[in-house]
């Protein structure tokens, strides 16, 4: 596929995204005054018609491995992030699970209110302890309500070849919920890139690892958990680019013949 061609299969992807992103919010801002659990059917539709249109325009689309490991109840969902895909499908993944977000995220007009109101978890980096104590105070509420939560212990997208720190708030929640942690690992920075206006077709790998049981101390617990996330990935790069290689080569070979 040529520059231009995945340029342009990229600009139709945004110009829907945000066109449809508009309409569904305008659409539907009355939502907000309903339940909570309308507002996350309101945001489910969202996503499907975003995941929709990147497969429609893109050729990109995901599966999810592994699903089998997620424990019954309220568990910790402890995630590898590379790009905005995660922050917008792990809203189907995991039906009704709390993401933790950026505070800032819920001051977008009607797509941050709707944040806000579909019960994830805010916070303000920036606060130090007091955001770490928010986080477990919020966490603690989600759990009682049966409800499952997603982190990013690196707290932030990275790109792929770069490294960024667990945070301890990932730490904090494992110690202080005393609920199984799940790993998972993904591969969606190859293909959505961190600030990369050029989304490329293919196959988003999403692989739910075995849980991590409550009852280790701080530095075993993120030992384990990194190892688990970052080896896992490492593994899933390496068949996506080798999946990568071979379209290429059958693509080069066709346009050859």
């Amino acid at each position: 596929m040529t520059d231009l061609s995945l340029w342009l299969r990229s600009f139709c992807f945004n110009v829907g995204w945000y066109a449809g992103t508009t309409l569904i919010a305008l659409g539907g801002a009355p939502i907000l005054l309903l339940p909570r659990r309308m507002v996350v059917r309101w945001a489910q539709f969202w996503i499907r018609f975003v995941l929709w249109w990147l497969r429609l325009t893109v050729g990109l689309t995901h599966r999810v491995r592994g699903l089998e490991h997620l424990p019954a109840g309220p568990v910790i969902i402890a995630s590898k992030h590379q790009s905005s895909w995660e922050t917008l499908a792990y809203t189907l993944v995991f039906p009704d699970a709390a993401i933790v977000l950026k505070r800032e995220l819920l001051s977008i007009p009607i797509v941050g209110w709707a944040m806000a109101r579909a019960g994830n978890i805010a916070v303000d980096r920036g606060e130090g302890p007091s955001a770490l104590r928010g986080l477990v105070r919020q966490s603690q509420a989600v759990v009682a309500d049966g409800r499952s939560i997603v982190i990013f212990p690196e707290g932030t997208r990275v790109a792929i070849g770069m490294e960024r720190p667990y945070h301890v708030g990932i730490a904090a929640l494992y110690r202080q919920l005393g609920i199984p942690v799940v790993p998972v690992a993904l591969n969606s920075g190859l293909f959505w890139g961190r600030r990369q206006f050029i989304k490329r077709p293919g196959l988003i790998d999403v692989e739910v690892l075995p849980p991590i049981l409550p009852g280790l101390d701080r530095k075993a617990f993120m030992a384990l958990l990194h190892q688990r996330i970052e080896s896992a990935t490492d593994r899933l790069l390496t068949q996506a680019r080798s999946e990568q290689i071979k379209n290429d080569l059958v693509d080069v070979e066709s346009r050859s013949a």
